[in-house]
């Protein structure tokens, strides 16, 4: 079967052309004739098309376009709020801060605890217990001054406890060596 254009007549035999080439009318069926070749006008009777619908879209739609009615100005900064035209939701800040310096404590924590461990051998605690002590004391101090910016009080107050412990056992341990060499 041939396909024919309704608006200029042209006909088609590419059965999967749906569209005429010269006006882009959809083409349709055209009956058979029982005369090929004749000089008659095109038949005006044609079979519809099964071919699917074309979808005739609306005009496009602007995307950027000028001089909108309803369009609000834009969002001014006075200091650190945002002040937004009426009907808009104020913009909420969310401030984060970084988390407080703890190294003191740790240090003061880490050497009281290996005063009162490991400082009996060589007396090594010695130097630890007070390093533990001062560390503690200047964590503390700092965390009263700038608890923002500095942590690790607890771990300060437990470094000094550890660093007196040791100081107060190795006291002990030279008074009673003491007494017993003096004693016997």
């Amino acid at each position: 079967m041939m396909k024919r254009c309704p608006k200029c007549g042209q006909t088609f035999a590419d059965q999967n052309l749906n569209f005429c080439l010269n006006d882009g009318e959809l083409l349709m069926y055209e009956q058979e004739s029982s005369r090929p070749f004749s000089d008659e006008p095109p038949p005006t009777k044609f079979v519809d098309d099964d071919s699917p619908p074309t979808l005739m879209m609306d005009t496009p739609r602007s995307t950027n376009p000028i001089g909108w009615a309803d369009a609000s100005p834009p969002a001014q900064w006075q200091g650190q709020q945002v002040v937004m035209p009426t009907g808009h939701m104020p913009v909420q800040y969310v401030t984060a801060y970084a988390s407080p310096n703890q190294v003191l404590g740790i240090l003061s924590l880490s050497m009281g605890i290996l005063s009162v461990t490991v400082g009996w051998c060589c007396y090594i605690g010695a130097l630890l217990g007070p390093a533990a002590m001062i560390l503690g004391a200047v964590a503390i101090y700092q965390n009263k001054t700038d608890p923002v910016r500095y942590g690790g009080k607890g771990m300060g107050i437990a470094g000094i406890i550890l660093g007196a412990l040791y100081l107060v056992g190795m006291v002990l341990f030279i008074l009673l060596y003491g007494l017993a060499s003096i004693i016997g």
